[in-house]
């Protein structure tokens, strides 16, 4: 009996596991990360997934993004590129937080966005839609980094996460002679799409 009772436990977690491959994203199924996305770049990139699908891509498609090709990036791919740490204060507490995470420019040069050209434009855009227009020779001068961490933590969605752009501005001297709510106007959090030569 009890063997018999090990073979279906056996078979159901087989089948468990099974049900929820066939039910994983596409980018899941290799039509990009192998996790769940967290950013997709569009624009001038080396894609590795299809076009917007305005059913499945709801929050891209309700923002009105259009894309034919796109590269999709999950918390691993992200995890795996050299990382910064900063710690900036923050305009919500007034406290200083460390932040982890790789610069931006190394995440564009991950997915083959040409940054030879300064003045190549991107957008960066929040889950709100709070959108950032900025060149790559802006993101390089003030050292932009895709945050992942927060004094040690991965940030969750619903706080300042999973993914914020960011920067170090009490080292920045333009920016740290602004009152701190005025600081980080350039930093979308909740960052999920950056457009790369739009």
């Amino acid at each position: 009996m009890n063997s018999k009772r090990q073979f279906l436990a056996n078979s159901l977690a087989a089948g468990t596991a099974v049900t929820l491959s066939a039910c994983a994203s596409p980018a899941a199924r290799g039509r990009g990360a192998a996790g769940p996305t967290l950013l997709t770049l569009t624009g001038t990139v080396r894609p590795n997934r299809g076009p917007l699908d305005k059913a499945l891509d709801q929050m891209m498609a309700k923002q009105q993004i259009a894309f034919e090709r796109a590269h999709a990036l999950d918390f691993a791919a992200l995890a795996a590129l050299p990382a910064r740490d900063m710690r900036p204060t923050l305009e919500y507490d007034a406290r200083p937080h460390r932040l982890h995470g790789p610069l931006l420019t190394d995440v564009l040069a991950a997915v083959g966005a040409p940054l030879h050209d300064a003045a190549l434009p991107l957008a960066l855009r929040a889950i709100d839609g709070y959108t950032v227009p900025i060149t790559v020779g802006e993101a390089r001068r003030l050292g932009l980094i895709v945050a992942t961490h927060l004094d040690g933590a991965p940030m969750p969605l619903g706080g300042l996460g999973p993914l914020w752009a960011v920067l170090d501005a009490d080292r920045i001297p333009e920016l740290a002679a602004k009152p701190l709510p005025e600081r980080f106007a350039q930093c979308p959090w909740g960052l999920y799409h950056v457009a790369v030569g739009v």
